[in-house]
């Protein structure tokens, strides 16, 4: 609220003030005149109206404008009808009978000449509000603009100025007699009677003009300056008016017969419309009608809101309305139309409810303010048919609609008269009940019709807390399966009634009611009679209870309660029942005792039984009636209850102690005694006493702590921001075309918190400390620190401009990914629309005008992230947020036994769980002393609300406790032995060392000006005890920054030690260490944090009106912190409970799912700052220095000196981890495949929490977590904790701006996981209507919900690290846009090389493309190049035999070899995988909406192949879109052949060659969209699939042609997928061919190219070499990149290309030289991307066995036959390391496994003897032969180890025999062209499958070493030995039996055989 009281103190308004009061008790008829101070303060004009949050006095409310109805439709003050005029004086002339004519008054006639126009004065000036709103009037000194009512112009308000003294104070008395006025029209003065003057502004009146009757309202100007209608004058006395109360109804469910329209056959429900008239309030007098149709039946689902019907004496007005500046229309309000409005369309109440089916809708234009909540009408008993007055309406012109939404007006046809109430129905209120008995009874609306009210309805209160619960909604058959029910309709009225007493009676006294139990016990009753009607379905018999048993079966019940439940039956109505009730309690005497509860059942034949109960217990009628209020209504119940003075009875009687003695003066004495010193600071006792300036000058110890100097991130803050990476990159990848991450390349951010100023300066903080700005590339390192404030904004009213700049950089950055991260989202959730109706919350809507904005939800560049730690009221049937982006943080307790992380997360269910531990003190406390004064207190003030009374009894606790502890032992008795423990904690621990620190108290008051108050009496009393340099108090109002007083900052500084000098402590962590109590304040706590000193968090004050889920919680939340293992496992050890003991899976090693990226960044200079993230809070002081010292300094040597302030990544254990999940990253590893490099874990997991003592030395005092002190009705929510239940509390209604769906729901059950909980909420709750997600309404045709894609919600418990989770996911998402912009290539130098320069002969350099001639000279170089065979074995050449024996390295063969790789950016003519997107290639890559996959046509293929020596069936899956590549025969569309281009051909925008790409297991990172390397041109691309993976690359490549491999080739190696390729190949060039020679096309002119490419070639490159004339020492290579489409044009633009073989092209390096380009064109092996022409090699095959080396030995086999290879070397390739997939190695395991773990296989053991006992393999027979002769070379061939002049002679293969051993390969083809071997003696002979060419003859010619060694392999035994003996093997070669060997294969997997042998 926060207005001053009238300002200051003029002494003119003194004089006037005492004048008036003299005056007035002269006049006044009361003993007691007005004090002066009320009048000085409690003005009307100063206040009333001019604050929202100020309660005018309940007889504004009855003077709310009477609706009157005439048959002519105008309103007519001089008619009496039925509802009497509320505005009558006390004279009788007018009581007349309500159907007699008006008494006729003769008026003046005008002057002749004067104007006479109504709403203009006799000078012709007009004076109606509306014309005269906007301009500026002068009154004089003492006047004050009111507002007149004409008879003749109901609509219109004339604008008068009158003195006032002769207008009323807020009680009805003191206006002078008499009237002094002035026209402020035509400006004219002095009117000294109201007769002339109503003659001069034209009333024209009919009756006696008289200005009670005709000045109505007060005028006042709205913030925007706009003249308004403010509250009503207050012309009547309070009790001139009870008097008459009794012939004034108040109906609650008075339903209009004309606007009750049945739903679905049933009278459940009444929708009425309601239109909008300017006539204030259909409000029969003095029955204080709420008119808010908005009471929010808190726990209640679809309540609807009656129409004025708070049955309670509400102090506001509805004038309220133009106080908050939309009044200009006058009060508008409901009146029921005979149309029913639209359902559910648009209620204005301040707290709408959820409509459904059993709901009204109403229209209110301003927010009505009230005190408590009326209830519903729509009871299940059909209404008995009466009648309320309806006036007629006049149809409403309003210029601007309502909230844009148009309101169904429909005036009135026909008048309804008045019809008489049946006296039965009536209930007359007592007068003074509540002052009588002490008690408003509160009455639960159960089932049946209540009756009407009349009298001092004030009195009680009317709830429908209860009331859904008895109407049982019809649900649908599924929910009633999960439910266990068959149907809903299962209990009758009698079963209702018994349940509600037997539910009563269990609750006890101190319990109240709560919706959520009893809904339980009604569902469980339902489920016993689901088992019962089975029970009779199996004849069992079971008999209802009738009507008749029901009164003694309920008396019965009620017999067991102690008298603390009555039961009243009546035969009529419940009228009776409810007036006995009411009656005996006025009529008690304060000594009887009442009942708690009256259930009043009312067994009526006619209409069966109904039933209500009457609350009269104090405790639960007080709560009940308290928990109907919302947390905004409460607090302004409370500050109107203090600025009222309400609470001046209670203030007195804290005047005094407990002792009797007056306060005040106590105090002063004290002050006296004690001089003018002070009790020493610290490092001293309480008794010893120093002048303050000794005192402000005590320099304590400096404790460099620092903790608080480096930001770090933890292991569970770091996989939560994984696991929202994750789920970024799951959206991106969900083909919803929402998000392209790979269109970004920066990202920038903005962080909303709520309006709390250290919360805005703590995530400031954290933002300065965390470096994200400088890691992000956002700011410079310099300014970092005060730029940081742009990025961090708090919704306030200023929010809009600054989100608007926000915007602006959105929009004109397209690749910047921004994040919108809003913190405690959770917090004041209403939608804009509601804004009318917010409980006057300053700017309401403000996060939903943000966060859901047009341009925010369009933005394809902005993620928005919602962080919160109580997610509930987002988690609704409407929430925006898709539960599958909702991350939650991870469960903590599996955190428990990770590594030496010392700090446990100690919540909620912590604190429920520790009352287990049978400590004596435990940590969560309910003070009993203290409730029990409370409850004495509670009844002597029941007018007050409770927790003025809780609060004003805290302070008065507090300051006797310091009295206590100080002076005056005596008080000690007095006080609670909590408080005195506390205080004294406070104020003897600083005593007690050198350095000053002590605990922190934090007191939570939620209401403002209850906290100021607590802090100046709380200030005063330790000011006057001395305490003021001991310990300091601080308000913690979330409006304004810390205040602590200088010398304390001097402390704070002087303990951190390096702070500069304008310091000054801005979050509640800078207090660490501060003895100090902080009262924290304001509506919810909102997510700050408080340091380990905390130390007692008071809660004494939160009771039974903080009745949901996240109020409740976020309380306790204050508390939450991290801390050290030992608290946790100390008391527990003892007993065993915690649960928690077994040892768990280190968390590290389960998290494989987790994306491998570079998450921890190299922390940058700027954040060497503070500590624990917002996470890792130690809480409690040692008590004693030492004890902290040794406890708190040893730290890990990373965090010893604040100049290295190094996070994670500089610790040396994870350095390595780090770099290594750095480089293994892919673009985006999403896929669960992933692999996660084991040493992470064990490399993360090594980092220290601060304050952790180094293992051993052990904790000295392990800090315990906050104590924390809550009232008894909280205590009983969140403590009951049986097993490992959630508290109480979760059953709870979530949040008050939701609402339950049904009152049958399942419960919330045991160890629900915070996934499992979302998804109940999602089910069972849905938004009110003023809450921002009520507009996303599910689709009404589909019931499809609308989420925005875009959005994450992160859960995490309060007190977490969500903050600094949330921080590093924005540094790690950066590092991935950046990687995504990058790709992991290979870069490695070529093996082998060879520099003499020999093969460059005859080449010219800058030739284009080779010369056939020329290049045809150059011998063939043998030797294998590419660094990816640096392990393979070496091809002989003669240049090899010269070369010395060191060529050949020794290694270790087990060890694989990492292979080298550069991270390079991508570029525009790139290849990619699945996780690209973007618009260009979006149709190349998805599937259109129109098409889908079945347009996909499978195509058989068959052709006969010689190798295979059988038909070949092949299956082409080809998309609709791609068909025209193809032929297909004329009648079943069946595949004939590809087609293929013509050599001719010259297309400059194609490339002629089909691209095939072989692939395997790299569905989602095979780069197979070529669409950018291609330029996107049209382009013919065959992907080559195995069969088993064919749906998986169908699935993610739904556009591209596949040919998939006939099934036999599932385990085959890449051999056999490019010998299909070629073989297909050929067969197609032979069928386009016959095509095309039919339509006259020579046979050689068809194009006979194809190119072969693997999926991991990214990006090309082409190559020049730079002269440079000044240094010829190295000439610079220039290169930059190209397309693939231009790499392919310029190689078969080649000239004579037909008679190339092969053509291809180098392999890129960051060491590539002009040397290795001195020749353009290499005559050499080429790999990985080749352009093969099929027709010249249609006689060399692919060994399609092959594994391995199949490239090598396809390119020696084609050389072999004279055909030319070129490689072109001013072209390179870039492969893309991938990690998953390709060419991978079998896992290799036994075909039957006998145990599970067996030891690893080696490869020696892939090889057995025939027949033997072996354990045979899974694994195919090829694959394990290369494998072993990788391995083998030792055995196999010794001598030819490092052996390079006797090579092993291999004939017609090339396999990889091991790196240490040199292979001479010879074809045995005639005519073939082979390496000269004379003189060369070979070391070994290998025969691999040879065939008829080889043989004996041909070995004969080569010469062998002594003690050679053969290996002759073949496909079974009996050509093994056929073999023999056709080769004469047995001539030269020495044979022994057991040296026949097998690949250890079972003979179903057709093993291979193989023999070895020694020459002789």
């Amino acid at each position: 609220m926060g207005n001053s009281y009238a300002g200051q103190l003029k002494s003119a308004r003194f004089e006037e003030a005492l004048h008036n009061s003299i005056e007035a008790s002269l006049r006044c008829s009361s003993v007691v005149p007005r004090p002066i101070f009320s009048q000085l303060y409690l003005d009307p004009d100063q206040h009333a109206f001019s604050s929202a949050d100020v309660k005018p006095k309940v007889e504004d409310l009855d003077k709310d404008l009477v609706h009157r109805y005439t048959q002519n439709g105008s309103l007519d003050f001089s008619n009496n009808l039925a509802v009497n005029d509320m505005e009558d004086d006390e004279d009788d002339e007018e009581m007349s009978d309500s159907n007699s004519p008006p008494i006729p008054y003769s008026q003046k006639p005008a002057p002749e000449g004067s104007c006479t126009t109504d709403g203009f004065c006799q000078a012709g000036k007009d004076l109606r509000l509306v014309s005269l709103c906007m301009e500026q009037i002068d009154i004089p000194a003492g006047f004050l603009l009111v507002g007149a009512k004409s008879p003749n112009l109901p609509e219109h308000i004339l604008v008068c100025a009158v003195d006032k003294r002769f207008l009323p104070d807020d009680n009805g008395k003191n206006a002078l007699l008499g009237f002094s006025g002035n026209c402020i029209g035509c400006g004219e003065r002095g009117f000294r009677y109201f007769t002339e003057f109503s003659n001069h502004i034209n009333l024209k009146l009919t009756t006696q003009p008289k200005k009670q009757k005709h000045l109505k309202y007060y005028l006042v100007r709205t913030s925007q300056g706009v003249l308004s209608k403010g509250p009503l004058i207050c012309w009547k006395e309070c009790r001139s008016r009870q008097s008459s109360a009794t012939c004034h109804p108040i109906k609650p469910n008075s339903s209009v017969s004309s606007t009750v329209t049945s739903e679905n056959g049933t009278t459940n429900g009444y929708k009425t419309g309601f239109t909008q008239t300017d006539s204030p309030v259909l409000s029969p007098a003095n029955s204080a009608i709420n008119l808010s149709g908005a009471q929010d039946l808190t726990r209640n689902k679809n309540v609807v809101k009656p129409l004025a019907l708070s049955l309670q004496v509400v102090g506001k007005t509805f004038a309220a309305d133009a106080a908050n500046g939309n009044g200009s229309q006058g009060g508008k309000t409901c009146v029921p139309t005979s149309t029913p409005a639209r359902p559910g369309s648009y209620s204005l109440s301040p707290r709408p409810t959820y409509t459904s089916a059993d709901q009204a809708t109403m229209f209110i234009s301003g927010p009505p303010k009230k005190r408590h909540r009326g209830w519903y009408p729509g009871s299940p008993v059909p209404q008995p048919s009466l009648v309320v007055p309806i006036p007629t309406i006049r149809p409403l012109s309003r210029t601007e609609p309502l909230l844009s939404t148009p309101v169904p007006q429909t005036p009135l046809t026909g008048i309804l008269q008045p019809r008489p109430i049946p006296a039965g129905e009536t209930v007359i209120v007592p007068e003074n009940l509540l002052s009588n008995s002490g008690v408003r009874p509160v009455i639960l609306i159960g089932y049946g019709t209540l009756p009407y009210f009349y009298g001092n309805v004030g009195d009680i209160v009317v709830s429908p807390l209860l009331v859904n619960c008895y109407k049982i909604p019809q649900l649908e058959n599924k929910d009633l399966e999960q439910l266990g029910l068959t149907s809903s309709q299962l209990l009758s009225v009698e079963n209702m009634i018994l349940l509600t007493i037997q539910y009563l009676v269990r609750l006890g006294p101190d319990q109240i009611p709560l919706r959520e139990e009893f809904e339980q016990i009604m569902l469980k009753a339902m489920q016993e009679f689901t088992l019962r009607e089975r029970a009779l379905q199996m004849g069992a018999s079971c008999t209802p209870v009738s009507p008749g048993q029901l009164p003694w079966l309920a008396r019965l019940i009620a017999s067991v309660s102690q008298d603390l439940v009555h039961v009243i039956v009546t035969q009529n109505s419940l009228a009776e029942g409810i007036s006995e009730t009411l009656r005996i309690l006025s009529e008690i005497r304060h000594y009887q005792r009442l009942p708690d509860y009256v259930v009043a059942i009312c067994a009526s034949k006619i209409r069966g039984n109904e039933f209500c109960v009457v609350v009269l217990g104090q405790h639960q009628s007080r709560a009940l009636a308290e928990s109907m209020l919302t947390t905004s209504e409460f607090l302004k119940e409370i500050s109107y209850e203090l600025i009222t003075g309400k609470v001046s009875f209670l203030a007195s009687h804290f005047k005094t102690t407990s002792l009797g003695d007056d306060l005040d003066k106590l105090l002063e004495q004290m002050q006296q005694r004690r001089g003018d010193s002070v009790v020493i600071p610290f490092n001293g006792d309480l008794n010893e006493c120093v002048s303050p300036q000794e005192a402000a000058a005590m320099i304590p110890t400096q404790n460099l702590d620092l903790d608080n100097e480096t930001f770090q991130i933890y292991q569970p803050q770091l996989t939560v921001a994984r696991k929202l990476l994750s789920q970024v990159c799951a959206i991106a990848d969900s083909g919803s075309q929402s998000l392209d991450l790979g269109h970004f390349s920066k990202v920038d951010f903005i962080i909303i918190v709520p309006r709390s100023e250290v919360l805005v300066q703590q995530t400031l903080q954290r933002v300065r400390q965390s470096g994200v700005l400088v890691d992000l590339g956002l700011e410079e390192n310099g300014t970092a620190y005060q730029r940081a404030e742009k990025y961090v904004v708090r919704l306030d009213n200023e929010i809009q401009s600054k989100f608007d700049v926000f915007m602006r950089r959105v929009k004109q950055n397209p690749y910047t990914l921004f994040v919108l991260v809003h913190d405690n989202s959770h917090v004041e959730l209403t939608s804009v629309i509601s804004g009318a109706l917010s409980h006057g919350d300053p700017s309401p809507g403000l996060a939903d005008r943000v966060i859901n904005c047009r341009e925010v939800l369009e933005a394809f560049n902005l993620l928005v992230l919602q962080v919160s730690s109580f997610p509930y009221t987002l988690q609704t049937q409407q929430s925006r947020v898709s539960s599958t982006n909702e991350v939650h943080w991870i469960q903590l307790d599996t955190m428990e036994d990770v590594g030496c992380e010392e700090k446990l997360y100690f919540g909620l269910n912590e604190y429920s769980k520790s009352l287990q531990w049978g400590v004596t003190s435990p940590l969560l406390r309910c003070d009993e002393t203290f409730e029990k004064m409370v409850n004495t207190l509670l009844e002597r003030y029941p007018r007050l609300h409770s927790m003025v009374v809780r609060c004003y009894l805290l302070i008065q606790q507090y300051s006797e406790a310091l009295m206590a502890l100080t002076t005056m032992a005596s008080l000690r008795d007095h006080s609670t032995p909590e408080t005195l423990s506390i205080i004294d904690d406070l104020i003897s621990s600083p005593g007690k060392s050198k350095s000053g620190r002590g605990p922190m108290l934090v007191i939570r008051v939620p209401s403002v000006q209850l906290a100021m108050l607590a802090k100046e009496r709380l200030q005063e009393v330790r000011d006057k005890l001395g305490l003021q340099y001991r310990f300091e108090i601080v308000l913690g109002n979330p409006a304004a920054e810390l205040s602590v007083a200088p010398h304390f900052v001097a402390r704070l500084k002087m303990w951190r030690g390096n702070e500069p000098e304008e310091w000054i402590p801005r979050t509640y962590q800078d207090l660490e260490g501060l003895p100090c109590i902080v009262i924290l304040t304001g509506k919810d706590p909102l997510g700050e944090t408080f340091p380990r000193s905390l130390k007692y968090c008071d809660l004494r004050l939160i009771d039974s009106s903080y009745l949901t889920r996240t109020a409740l919680e976020q309380e306790v939340g204050l508390a939450c912190c991290y801390v050290s293992k030992e608290v946790i496992r100390g008391p527990t050890a003892a007993l065993d409970l915690s649960g928690k003991e077994p040892e768990r899976a280190p968390a590290g090693e389960n998290d494989s799912e987790e994306l491998l990226i570079d998450l921890e960044r190299p922390q940058s200079n700027s954040s060497a700052v503070t500590g624990t993230s917002g996470s890792i809070v130690e809480n409690g002081v040692s008590s004693s220095s030492t004890a902290d010292r040794t406890q708190r300094q040893p730290r890990t040597p990373s965090l010893q000196s604040p100049a290295t302030s190094v996070g994670l990544a500089d610790t040396a254990a994870s350095g390595e981890t780090l770099k290594q999940e750095c480089d293994s990253l892919g673009p985006v590893m999403a896929s669960s495949t992933t692999p996660k490099p084991s040493s992470s874990s064990s490399g993360t997991r090594s980092l220290a929490w601060p304050g952790q003592p180094p293992p051993g030395c052990g904790s000295l005092s392990a800090p315990l977590p906050p104590v924390v002190i809550l009232s008894k009705a909280a205590y009983g929510l969140l403590a009951s904790q049986k097993g490992s239940q959630l508290p109480a509390s979760a059953s709870l209604l979530p949040h008050a701006d939701v609402a339950w769906v049904s009152s049958l729901r399942p419960c919330l059950h045991k160890d629900m996981s915070s996934e499992e909980q979302s998804l109940y909420y999602r089910q069972w709750t849905a938004a009110r209507q003023h809450h921002a997600d009520f507009s996303n309404q599910p689709d009404p045709t589909s019931g499809a919900r609308t989420f925005h894609p875009r959005r994450l919600l992160l859960t995490g418990p309060p007190q977490a690290g969500k903050t600094g989770s949330y921080l590093q996911f924005l540094r790690i998402l950066f590092r991935m846009l950046i990687r995504l912009l990058e790709v992991d290539v290979f870069d490695e130098e070529e093996i082998n090389a060879d520099h003499s320069g020999s093969s460059d002969v005859g080449q010219c350099e800058g030739a284009p493309w080779p010369d056939l001639e020329s290049f045809s000279k150059i011998p063939f170089d043998v030797s294998v190049h590419d660094p990816k065979y640096s392990v393979m074995s070496l091809v002989y050449t003669e240049k090899l035999a010269g070369v010395k024996q060191e060529v050949i390295k020794e290694c270790k063969v087990e060890e694989p070899r990492k292979r080298e790789t550069v991270s390079m950016m991508l570029t525009k003519y790139a290849a990619y995988n699945t996780f690209h997107h973007c618009e260009q290639c979006h149709q190349y890559m998805e599937l259109t909406s129109a098409s889908q996959m079945s347009d996909s046509t499978l195509h058989a293929f068959t052709f006969s192949s010689s190798m295979l020596g059988e038909e070949v069936q092949l299956y082409f899956i080809i998309p609709k879109s791609k068909e025209s590549h193809f032929v297909f025969s004329k009648q079943g569309k069946h595949l004939e052949s590809m087609r293929l281009p013509l050599v001719s051909d010259k297309n400059l925008n194609a490339v002629k060659s089909p691209i095939f790409t072989p692939s395997s297991g790299r569905h989602e990172h095979g780069l197979l969209n070529l669409f950018h390397a291609m330029e996107g041109t049209s382009h013919l691309h065959l992907l080559v699939v195995k069969e088993y993976e064919m749906p998986l690359y169908r699935k993610y490549w739904p556009n591209h042609i596949m040919l998939v491999l006939p099934g036999m080739f599932n385990n085959a190696g890449v051999g056999a997928a490019r010998f299909l390729i070629k073989e297909l190949s050929y067969h197609n060039l032979e069928l386009e061919r016959n095509r095309l020679e039919e339509l006259g096309v020579k046979r050689q002119c068809v194009w006979p190219f194809i190119v072969v490419m693997d999926d991991s070639c990214v990006l090309w490159n082409m190559h020049s070499a730079q002269e440079q004339t000044s240094q010829p020492v190295e000439v610079g290579v220039s290169s930059k990149n190209v397309s693939l489409k231009s790499v392919l044009q310029h190689m078969e633009a080649t000239p004579k290309i037909i008679h190339y073989a092969i053509l291809g092209i180098q392999k890129w390096s960051s060491k590539l030289t002009s040397q290795s380009l001195k020749a353009p064109f290499s005559r050499c092996h080429v790999h990985d991307f080749i352009l093969l022409n099929i027709d010249l090699t249609q006689n060399v095959q692919y060994d399609f066995n092959r594994y391995f080396c199949e490239d090598v030995d396809f390119n020696l086999r084609t050389n072999s036959s004279g055909l030319l290879i070129c490689r072109f070397n001013n072209f390179s390739l870039m492969k893309k390391h991938i990690q998953v997939g390709g060419q991978r190695d079998f896992i290799i395991k036994p075909k039957i496994m006998v145990s599970e773990s067996l030891a690893p296989i080696l490869p020696l053991q892939y090889v057995c003897a025939p027949d033997s006992e072996h354990t045979l393999l899974a694994a195919p027979a090829q694959f394990l032969l290369e494998k072993f002769l990788q391995h083998a070379s030792y055995k196999l061939f010794p001598k030819a180890i490092r052996n390079v002049k006797s090579p092993v002679l291999a004939i017609d293969c090339y396999l990889n025999i091991g790196q240490e051993v040199a292979i001479c390969y010879i074809s045995s083809r005639p005519h073939s062209s082979n390496v000269n071997c004379e003189g060369v003696f070979f070391s070994g002979l290998l025969l691999y499958l040879c065939d008829s060419f080889v043989g004996a003859d041909l070995l004969k010619k080569f010469k062998f070493l002594k003690g050679a060694t053969l290996c002759v392999i073949c496909q079974d035994r009996s050509s093994l030995r056929q073999t023999i003996v056709r080769l004469e093997l047995e001539d030269e070669w020495q044979f022994r039996l057991r040296d026949e060997f097998q690949t250890a294969n079972s003979s179903d997997d057709k093993p291979l055989y193989f023999l070895t042998g020694r020459h002789i």
